[in-house]
């Protein structure tokens, strides 16, 4: 029983050390003070209560402290706890001030609290940047469609970082700026002959206005011919004027079917009203016979009229040239 309530003890005096030094980073504390840091122990202890990593902050510190960057514990803390990223703060801070690019703690912060990555800001703003534009297709006056592709050389504007529009407008406008300039040209022969023409033009429009980049240069790298988009409208005009001709022709021609099919019904009908006359013939000499007005031999002779008549019609008809044949 002693010997289990020794180690019991030891175990115990163990768990309180462990627990004493970790609210309570001693070597921390030693390591900030040697490297000419001024944080207290007590801080130091706040910092693991407000749930802040002590050796994030101390070691931010002693960087920011080395490159000569005056800064406070209370700073970074609360950068921390607003969220942000307070090693790339530091290292983004060090890289600004030996290449004598104006930048405070609070323009850091803000940029990195803004979801931008700072450090790299700051380098593109040292190492300028290549952004290739896919390839952008504009058409001449003449009608012949190019194909440019460009190389857009920008760095970053730390002052416009906040706030200012990204890559995807630099080149949604540099793109704009290539058709404006394809399509201001006569000929395309103009444009392959001197393709610096059209980044000449679209540097003077100042693309750059309201976004975080600063242009510096904007490079044709490549220039292709297209299409002829003149010939195929002109082509696709001719098409729809054809098929426009053929929709009228055809609405004629059935205007014509409709007159002729009209005219058959008129001439079926003055046929009929024939017909409804002849039928009338029988009645009328019955109706003769019976008044007296006429005779027998007056109907006699009035058949003989008309089998004369058909006789004649007979010779008339398609074996006309056979009888006179014959009769030759």
């Amino acid at each position: 029983m002693e010997n289990f309530s020794v180690l019991f003890l030891i175990a115990g005096g163990i768990i309180l050390l462990l627990i004493f030094l970790y609210f309570v980073p001693i070597n921390l504390w030693i390591t900030a003070l040697f490297s000419g840091v001024r944080v207290g122990l007590v801080e130091l202890v706040f910092m693991r209560i407000r749930k802040v990593p002590p050796s994030l902050i101390v070691n931010s510190m002693i960087n920011a402290t080395k490159a000569g960057i005056d800064l406070t514990t209370t700073e970074l803390e609360t950068h921390y706890l607003a969220g942000g990223n307070v090693p790339t703060v530091i290292k983004a801070l060090i890289s600004a001030d030996k290449a004598n690019i104006p930048l405070s703690f609070k323009q850091a912060t803000a940029i990195d609290l803004a979801g931008r990555d700072v450090f790299e800001a700051v380098t593109t703003s040292v190492n300028p940047k290549v952004i290739n534009t896919p390839n952008v297709a504009g058409v001449a006056q003449d009608g012949i469609q190019l194909i440019a592709k460009a190389r857009v050389t920008v760095r970053a504007n730390i002052m416009q970082l906040v706030g200012g529009a990204g890559e995807e407008t630099i080149l949604a406008r540099v793109g704009e700026g290539i058709v404006s300039s394809i399509g201001s040209s006569a000929s395309h022969k103009s444009v392959l002959e001197k393709p610096d023409m059209i980044s000449q033009l679209v540097l003077q429009k100042g693309l750059d206005a309201g976004t975080a980049y600063e242009i510096l240069s904007i490079d044709i790298a490549d220039v292709d011919v297209g299409e002829n988009i003149g010939a195929k409208l002109q082509i696709d005009q001719a098409n729809a004027d054809l098929k426009v001709a053929e929709a009228k022709a055809e609405e004629r021609r059935a205007m014509a079917v409709a007159v002729e099919q009209e005219m058959k019904a008129r001439a079926q009908e003055a046929r009929a009203s024939v017909i409804a006359a002849e039928v009338e013939i029988p009645q009328a000499i019955a109706a003769a016979f019976r008044s007296g007005n006429l005779g027998i031999m007056d109907y006699y002779k009035m058949q003989n009229i008309q089998s004369d008549t058909d006789m004649r019609n007979s010779i008339a008809g398609p074996n006309q040239g056979g009888g006179n044949k014959q009769k030759e």
